[in-house]
């Protein structure tokens, strides 16, 4: 009897952090470089929240140069009550949960620590796996 999988099982572990006290550019410029666009923010070692590429691109405009864009924190701009999960939580309801809250991301931690990251392209990607596990494709040498 196979088992519902934990989020530990298809998260992103020691995902990269911000402080919550850097410069919001900074942030940009580091979330572009690594192609990533979710960033755990974190301040005085403790998980703070969540800053996404989306919510500085509000922030700062379609022009992505707001006149605050050198002076704005990651403080000013991140999400401080994120979606959090022990690792240990099922896969099923991390899933429903990101559905239901039209979420992108969440934070998964182990014993209050950041211990992971969880997005909808890891849900795609882990969905697609288990695709292709299941429907295997028909191959040109089998009988009918």
């Amino acid at each position: 009897m196979k088992h519902m999988p934990t989020i530990k099982s298809v998260m992103t572990p020691f995902p990269y952090s911000i402080d919550i006290d850097a410069p919001i550019n900074e942030a940009r410029a580091f979330m572009h470089k690594q192609n990533i666009r979710h960033l755990p923010v974190m301040s005085k070692g403790k998980l703070a929240g969540v800053v996404s590429d989306r919510d500085i691109k509000l922030y700062l405009g379609p022009d992505l140069d707001y006149p605050e864009a050198n002076t704005t924190r990651v403080r000013d701009v991140f999400l401080a009550n994120p979606y959090v999960v022990d690792l240990n939580e099922s896969l099923d309801n991390v899933l429903i949960a990101m559905a239901e809250r039209h979420i992108g991301s969440v934070l998964v931690t182990r014993d209050g620590k950041l211990a992971g990251l969880f997005t909808a392209t890891d849900a795609c990607r882990t969905y697609a796996e288990f695709l292709r596990q299941r429907f295997r494709p028909a191959g040109g040498d089998e009988a009918a």
